[in-house]
């Protein structure tokens, strides 16, 4: 079985990040018999200037998107496309937009423990904001994720209250920017294929089924 890797740029405020993780998730579980495939984490952020305390999503969001009525609009789009694949958005629930460093922080943590407590640490965030309505910049939020997620409570804790990893997550968004990532969720399989975009199930199958066929007639030749 060919062994895949994916670099998955994102922010956990980003809709669409959410749909493209229940997506993929859709289409490992359809691969997981032919391919392999690792995740790695990667961070971006959409508001990069918004304060540690966060902003009034509502009114934040509503200027971004050119009014009430339009935010409306694309977040009931959001939501019937969530509900194919198990998200049950709640927009109306999230008061606070947050700055997301900590959270970007935290993922990086778990990723130095195991992708399994990274996988469940992203899947937690994405949940406590879009379902839940929770404050992902909140340090009580991230604290009880990190626990969730077997992270020890008290090492994130003085970890959070430090400036740890703030330079490694600004220098991995710095690197991502200049590769041409200016959108999110950004796939890069193997270091050598991108895919932009919350791609259907089947389009992603499809993807990891032909890049791992693409391997092996590579190791072939070389034996």
């Amino acid at each position: 079985m060919q062994r895949i890797t994916i670099d998955l740029v994102s922010d956990v405020v980003c809709p669409w990040c959410y749909l493209g993780k229940a997506r993929l998730d859709l289409a490992i579980a359809e691969v997981q018999d032919e391919v392999s495939i690792d995740i790695n984490w990667r961070p971006y952020r959409l508001n990069p200037d918004y304060p540690p305390e966060g902003v009034d999503q509502q009114v934040e969001l509503a200027k971004k998107l050119g009014g009430k009525e339009k935010m409306d609009q694309a977040h009931a789009s959001l939501t019937e496309l969530g509900r194919e694949v198990g998200i049950a958005f709640d927009f109306a629930a999230i008061r606070v937009g947050p700055n997301t460093l900590d959270a970007h922080r935290l993922i990086h943590w778990a990723g130095t423990e195991n992708r399994e407590a990274q996988d469940a640490v992203v899947s937690s965030l994405f949940k406590a904001n879009f379902e839940q309505g929770l404050n992902v910049g909140d340090h009580a939020v991230l604290l009880d994720i990190a626990a969730a997620a077997g992270l020890q409570r008290k090492v994130i804790e003085q970890l959070l209250k430090s400036d740890a990893d703030k330079d490694t997550i600004l220098s991995e968004i710095d690197a991502a920017q200049q590769m041409g990532v200016n959108g999110v969720p950004f796939f890069i399989i193997d270091q050598q294929y991108a895919v932009s975009g919350a791609q259907p199930p089947q389009v992603l199958a499809g993807a990891f089924r032909e890049i791992a066929a693409e391997k092996a007639k590579h190791l072939s030749g070389l034996n």
